[in-house]
């Protein structure tokens, strides 16, 4: 274990020193785009204005033959198109693929100062991370960048759920974790073709009325992901890292995408992938509070500025507990206003978007 006295020193001489503070503009969504695919570089101008962050995918969803086009046309991307305040990211390939060195050493060489994020698939403990660590520290030194870069772990083995908690807290560099429910299922066995979202068959039944045994029982469709995605945003959330609900596979269950969005966002992730442009929208609306929920919470801050003692406000007790709850719905209020001129009338603030 190194020494806490050195955790944020540069792993390479040159290197930018690592952030103290992980830094949490919007990020309500990750759009997810192939760079090598012309007539989504086409639509990505529109694609910035709405999404809080793009993501050009070089893993999985992209063939073989066009690994290679894929990072190109990010590199392309990163040099030509205005992204205003929108992140860039990426998701590079799998450590032990034939792809990943060339991937980051050409990304950071090219576009690393542009790049905010490299999201980094299938990690499975903080070896991994400790790996990355040094082999981004030494591209930064030689590509002089002043900014590190940060890196955003792919949660989606059995083995990665087991050591999620020193995943988090393996370097400064850490930004935070997405779910990937596909590859978790298959890594555990899963008997389930879905990416994310519930099953049928995972369901809770009623007991039966034992005077008549032969009714029909109440059951209810549970979420198999409750448990791994809680403990995702524990580990993050002990670290100061951001958590991410991964993807919903199902495009035209929009209801479905909703309500696994919302599930996340009740738990505390911070924002989810999206894969078609309606995703977009579903992710902007999940993942900015309600409007009546702000307002109440700006009534709860104002009435106790210090969050000090119990009140009484609207019928409802308040203290310090839940002073810190409204805290955090106002501060997440406050970001998104300040890009979203809509929610930023809806939540009271006066917006500072063009």
């Amino acid at each position: 274990m190194r020494s806490p006295r050195d955790f944020y020193k540069p792993l390479a001489v040159g290197a930018p020193e690592p952030l103290r503070e992980i830094p949490f503009p919007p990020s309500r969504m990750i759009h997810f785009f192939d760079a090598s695919n012309e007539k989504m570089v086409a639509r990505l101008p529109d694609t910035i204005a709405k999404a809080d962050i793009v993501l050009g995918n070089l893993e999985d969803a992209v063939p073989v033959d066009r690994k290679e086009a894929a990072r190109d046309g990010l590199v392309k991307v990163g040099k030509t198109i205005d992204l205003g305040d929108t992140q860039l990211w990426t998701r590079v390939n799998s450590l032990e693929s034939p792809w990943f060195l060339d991937d980051l050493t050409t990304l950071v060489s090219e576009i690393g100062d542009v790049l905010d994020v490299v999201m980094v698939p299938k990690i499975e403990g903080p070896w991994d991370i400790h790996y990355v660590d040094r082999l981004l520290a030494q591209l930064e030194a030689r590509a002089g960048l002043t900014k590190p870069l940060l890196v955003h772990a792919l949660l989606e083995t059995a083995q990665g759920v087991a050591h999620v908690e020193e995943i988090a807290a393996a370097s400064p560099r850490m930004q935070g974790m997405s779910f990937g429910p596909a590859d978790l299922a298959a890594s555990r066995r899963m008997k389930t073709t879905r990416v994310g979202g519930g099953h049928p068959g995972y369901l809770s039944m009623s007991d039966p009325d034992p005077d008549n045994p032969d009714a029909p029982r109440i059951t209810a469709q549970q979420d198999p992901w409750h448990y791994s995605i809680a403990r995702m945003v524990d580990a993050c959330t002990m670290n100061g890292l951001l958590p991410f609900y991964g993807p919903f596979g199902d495009i035209k269950d929009v209801a479905a995408c909703e309500a696994q969005f919302r599930a996340a966002f009740l738990l505390g992730c911070v924002g989810s992938w999206s894969l078609h442009p309606v995703q977009i929208d579903i992710a902007k609306k999940v993942f900015s509070p309600d409007p009546a929920e702000v307002l109440f919470a700006k009534k709860v801050i104002e009435a106790i500025p210090d969050g000090r003692g119990v009140h009484m406000i609207d019928g409802k007790m308040q203290d310090d507990a839940t002073w810190k709850q409204c805290k955090v719905m106002v501060d997440l209020a406050e970001q998104l206003a300040a890009k979203d001129p809509a929610l930023a009338e809806a939540y009271g603030f006066e917006s500072s978007a063009a």
